[in-house]
């Protein structure tokens, strides 16, 4: 969320530009064990040193930005790339490459694509949508342009072919592994957000007009059957989204901001308007905390309500909506 706000607010550049250097040098030495549990209407990470009792810790951690979640470096691999287009620096740029060789290590086997997991355990969409972005950036951005714009390809037609994007252009939460189809899970705006970016980069790449079109019909999709009766975006799990779920909406926001600036559409800006401001007048606290549910009430603010909330804020500021007053304190 940093890197979008100063991507529209250069007076940013010098704060954020710490902050990112910050980051960089510290999160590398960390070396934490992660756990996921998946339930059916949450994702929640638990990190080491200390585990609930009902967990058994990982045997090892990982150097770098690298674990044992091929989604969480992805996320990775996406931040680095936005914040070398900020800055330019090189280290940025080699990180995502160098977290990219390691997602591919778990590409292949059962019904192909990537793996959500080192334990081979589930494919889903988000770690597929998340792979197919980063090579499809990596693409307009790094050398052997080929290789990355090879990956983006085998990416996206693994994608269309196991039906992971359904009849009505909403993306599901995997596949089955015994059909290598479909598994008719869940609908998340985060699965609806991702791939926006990552068509948007790969017509960049080698422009092909079908990808707009899918990326339209997606986002579109996505707001339609995610929205509440009056157009703001929610997602199943709510109001117990667990630790990770918040954060699903701004990345949905965050990348419909761009498809809006690369095919401008009056829906797309009236839905952003309105969900920045419902979030502005109905789910923010006395403190300017930012909750979970954006039609209200608030209800407390993490971080994640935080920078989600944030997304849709700098969303709307990126592409010029009409703003309420903030009345900031």
């Amino acid at each position: 969320m940093l890197a979008d706000f100063a991507g529209v607010d250069s007076s940013l550049d010098v704060v954020a530009g710490h902050v990112f250097q910050n980051t960089f040098s510290q999160a590398q030495k960390t070396s934490l064990e992660t756990i996921k549990v998946m339930t059916p209407y949450s994702v929640t990470t638990y990190t080491g040193p200390k585990f609930p009792p009902w967990i058994i810790p990982p045997k090892n951690g990982f150097a770098g930005f690298l674990n044992d979640f091929y989604d969480d470096e992805g996320w990775w691999g996406l931040a680095w790339l936005q914040v070398y287009d900020l800055t330019k620096q090189q280290q940025y740029l080699q990180a995502a490459i160098d977290i990219f060789e390691d997602m591919r290590k778990g590409w292949g086997g059962t019904c192909g694509g990537l793996w959500w997991n080192k334990q081979h355990s589930y494919k889903g969409a988000i770690e597929n949508a998340l792979f197919l972005t980063v090579a499809a950036q990596l693409a307009n951005r790094a050398s052997n342009k080929k290789y990355y714009l090879y990956w983006a390809w085998k990416e996206w037609d693994w994608f269309q072919r196991t039906g992971m994007i359904n009849a009505h252009y909403n993306i599901n939460n995997g596949i089955n592994l015994v059909t290598c189809r479909n598994d008719n899970g869940i609908v998340w705006s985060y699965n609806q957000g991702v791939i926006l970016g990552g068509l948007l980069e790969l017509y960049t790449a080698a422009p092909n007009k079908t990808h707009l079109i899918m990326a339209e019909r997606i986002a579109l999709a996505g707001i339609k059957f995610l929205s509440d009766p009056n157009g703001i975006l929610r997602d199943p799990c709510e109001p117990n989204c667990g630790a990770d779920g918040p954060q699903f909406k701004g990345i949905f926001m965050r990348n419909l901001q761009k498809l809006q600036l690369a095919i401008p559409n009056n829906r797309f800006k009236t839905f952003i308007n309105e969900n920045a401001n419902s979030i502005w007048l109905n789910d923010r606290g006395s403190g300017n905390q930012l909750g979970l549910l954006w039609s209200g009430p608030f209800m407390g603010a993490t971080a994640s309500t935080q920078s989600s909330a944030a997304d849709a804020l700098v969303a709307a500021l990126a592409i010029g909506c009409q703003r309420v007053n903030l009345n900031v304190q």
